[in-house]
C-alpha cells in the first residue's frame, strides 16, 4: 500500500496533482481542502490512501493525516464512496466533519452533493465512536492560492454541477470579492448549489 508520497508537484489543479518521485509520476485525487493548504514550492509530501477496484486503482492524497482518516471513515460507511468522501472534505474541513458527527448536525452532512437524510444520519451513526479524538486542538491553516475563475468552474464540473449553474454562482460571487481565492470560491459556491 501506498501511504505517502515524497516528491516534486509536477502539476495541479483544484481535483489532481501530479508528484513526481524519482521519475515517476503520481496522479494523485485530491480534496478541496488539501488543494488549499498546497505549499508554493515544488517540494510535497502528501498523505495517501490507495483504492483497488476491479476496473481502476485510484491515488487519494491528503496534506494532513486527520484529514486522511476522516476520509478512511467516510468510507466504511455503507453507501459512501471515495468521490463522495471527497466531496464532502471539499465541502467541510475535517474539524468540522467531526464536529458535525459529534453534535448529530444532520443537516450540515446532509448539505454535501450526493448525502441524503438516511446516508447522513448513517454517518452519525456509524462514526459518533469512532471520531472521538481524531481531532485535537491543531488547527489546519489554509493557504490562500490566488487562481482563475476556470479552475473553480473545472472542479465544480468535475464535481458532477453542470456548467450554466456553476458559471451564474460562481460570477456572483467574484462580483462580491473578486480575488477570493479558489478553495474558498469553489466552496461558497457548493453552499449556493
Amino acid at each position: 500500500m501506498i501511504t505517502q508520497l515524497n516528491g516534486r508537484l509536477v502539476s495541479k489543479t483544484p481535483t489532481t496533482i501530479v508528484v513526481d518521485c524519482n521519475g515517476v509520476g503520481y496522479e494523485v485525487h485530491i480534496s478541496l481542502n488539501t488543494y488549499g493548504q498546497l505549499p508554493e514550492d515544488e517540494r510535497i509530501r502528501i498523505y495517501t490512501h490507495l483504492q483497488v477496484r476491479e476496473d481502476a486503482q485510484n491515488l487519494y492524497g491528503f496534506m494532513q493525516k486527520v484529514e486522511r482518516s476522516v476520509f478512511r471513515l467516510l468510507l466504511s460507511v455503507s453507501g459512501i464512496g471515495a468521490n463522495t468522501a471527497r466531496t464532502v472534505l471539499s465541502s467541510m474541513n475535517p474539524q468540522e466533519v467531526v464536529q458535525a458527527i459529534q453534535t448529530d448536525n444532520v443537516a450540515a452532512i446532509q448539505a454535501v452533493k450526493g448525502i441524503g437524510a438516511k446516508t447522513a444520519q448513517r454517518v452519525i451513526v456509524d462514526l459518533r465512536d469512532k471520531v472521538t479524538g481524531l481531532v485535537g486542538d491543531e488547527e489546519i491553516a489554509l493557504v490562500s492560492n490566488n487562481t482563475q475563475r476556470d479552475e473553480a468552474l473545472s472542479a465544480l464540473g468535475v464535481l458532477g454541477y453542470p456548467m450554466k449553474q456553476t458559471q451564474k454562482v460562481v460570477d456572483a460571487l467574484l462580483q462580491v470579492e473578486p480575488d477570493m481565492p479558489v478553495d474558498r470560491l469553489i466552496k461558497n459556491a457548493l453552499n449556493k448549489l
